[in-house]
């Protein structure tokens, strides 16, 4: 099954910039308003950007010419995104957790111009550099501070708007690289400004909106849909460092958007002071960059009368489907394609499939980046010859074109030549009383291949044994669905972004079976 919708009617540019900061721009409004309060206009954000890009300039960066960004999330950091992406550059940043070991990869394979790194690491990162035929290395910590921002303090803000092509790289973001070397996703200027563009129209932002900012910014989600969404309707942000429950909860009446990940609103419902009156001026709540378990979308509507809008995005494509602003969100999916993108569930030899099947979601549209810089082969690999991109992602498809994530192919297990969807197993196992919530992975078995596993989470005050687990799921599954074994754990692996890292559970317990 194919779906495709019509477009949005937006006018694209052609750099990212141009869109951002248009020549309507109301330079008195304010963009950034800081945890202590202060607050950052978008003439004087304006401003600062331009240094940015004119203290790149300087340095000989030129159209293309990439800049890896290893920085704490600050309104510097911000800024100097949006001076990379003025200036013409190809903008890297690099998750903050990443070591040194690494950051040598990332470095050897972006080949940047210029390096931004932490103070703290920046002897470390001069000698990557270094070895990897970098000139400049400059520092930003959590403040701002540092000799990057140093280094624009000398710099008049240049209005100079470099002029790039449609497929020009904007940025370069990493994939995790869980099943193997990471992959550098090549994001030109069309694919983040019509992206930004459909959503700031799809989700119906408005004068007056106020985003509540509280992800990190090394990741398309708060990077780029974030971010955008609010400077192309010249909304001010709360622009937090992180997630911090105190702050949030103090910002939320002020606040109209809110875009989070599921540990976000998990947080807010433990909370007693989350409810409908401290919500009341919010419309619109939106998870993603992880499954949001139906659970906390039931829970979180009885607690506040609203709904959370679950949406579906990958690095590869920034956003690709979201349930409607307007509409039902059905629990447990994620929505429609967005305007102007095309979605289809096909097997893997590349088969349609039919509504209801289960099988690979490929997707098409201006969004769906360029490819994998330096890796023309896994490139080719991805893509269809009708120009679909292949996800990865397991899915379903209804007849309205309504699609709901199952799980990501590597998670599939293969148990004596039968295919195990794990989110099935996951949605039983989550409805058992005691349950907080579960990750079922597959691990080698001498016998059938793999065999299933379940890692659970209790719930506070409860107990469930591992013949408990087992005994609910009987009758419910077919015997081969049924987990092996259970472990019970306080809290699941999550990376950064809230999603389970069931690489690392898989790694934990690959000899259960076999020693």
């Amino acid at each position: 099954m194919t779906k495709e919708t019509t477009p949005m009617t937006a006018t694209i540019d052609k750099n990212l910039y141009s869109h951002l900061f248009p020549g309507t721009l109301d330079r008195a409004a304010p963009c950034l308003i800081l945890a202590d309060e202060q607050t950052v206009t978008y003439g004087q954000a304006q401003a600062r950007v331009g240094q940015y890009a004119a203290a790149l300039t300087s340095l000989g960066l030129k159209i293309g010419d990439r800049v890896t960004v290893q920085a704490e999330k600050s309104v510097e950091c911000l800024l100097l995104y949006l001076g990379v992406i003025q200036a013409g550059g190809t903008f890297n940043p690099l998750n903050t957790a990443y070591t040194q070991s690494e950051l040598e990869y990332f470095i050897s394979d972006a080949r940047p111009a210029v390096v931004v790194c932490d103070p703290k690491v920046e002897d470390g990162t001069r000698k990557i550099a270094a070895r990897h035929g970098v000139d400049h290395v400059l520092s930003l910590d959590a403040l701002g501070a540092g000799s990057a921002s140093n280094l624009a303090d000398t710099f008049e803000a240049t209005t100079n708007i470099a002029a790039v092509n449609d497929d020009d790289v904007a940025a370069i973001i990493y994939t995790s690289g869980t099943t193997g070397r990471s992959k550098g996703a090549m994001l030109t200027h069309k694919n983040l400004s019509s992206n930004a563009h459909t959503l700031h129209e799809y989700w119906q932002f408005v004068p007056g909106d106020v985003l509540l900012h509280a992800l990190p910014i090394y990741h398309v989600h708060g990077l780029f849909v974030a971010t955008h969404c609010a400077l192309l309707n010249q909304s001010p942000m709360f622009f937090l460092p992180k997630f911090d429950l105190e702050v949030v909860l103090e910002r939320l009446p002020r606040s109209t958007v809110m875009m989070g990940v599921p540990t976000f609103y998990t947080r807010l419902l433990k909370d007693a002071r989350f409810t409908q009156q401290l919500t009341s001026n919010m419309r619109l709540f939106i998870s993603g960059s992880a499954p949001l378990l139906a659970e906390t979308h039931i829970e979180f509507e009885k607690r506040t009368g609203r709904k959370i809008l679950e949406r579906y995005g990958m690095t590869e494509a920034g956003m690709v489907t979201s349930n409607p602003y307007d509409g039902d969100r059905v629990a447990g999916t994620v929505g429609f394609a967005l305007p102007g993108v095309k979605t289809r569930i096909a097997d893997e030899a590349g088969k349609i499939l039919s509504p209801g099947e289960i099988g690979v979601l490929e997707i098409k549209g201006p969004n769906v980046f360029k490819g994998y810089r330096n890796m023309p082969e896994k490139t080719a690999e991805e893509f269809r010859d009708d120009g679909y991109f292949i996800t990865g992602d397991l899915a379903t498809m209804d007849d309205e074109g309504r699609v709901a994530i199952v799980g990501r192919g590597k998670d599939l297990i293969i148990s004596g030549g039968l295919n195990i969807y794990p989110k099935e197993i996951e949605g039983e196992i989550d409805d058992i009383p005691g349950v907080a919530e579960a990750a079922v992975i597959g691990v080698p078995h001498p016998d059938f291949g793999e065999s299933v596993v379940a890692i659970v989470v209790g719930r506070e005050g409860t107990n469930p044994s591992e013949g408990q687990i087992i005994g609910n799921l009987e009758g419910k599954l077919a015997r081969f669905k049924l987990p092996k074994r259970v472990f019970f754990v306080d809290e699941l692996p999550r990376n950064s972004m809230g999603k389970v890292q069931k690489n690392v559970l898989r790694q934990h317990h690959k000899n259960l079976f076999t020693t």
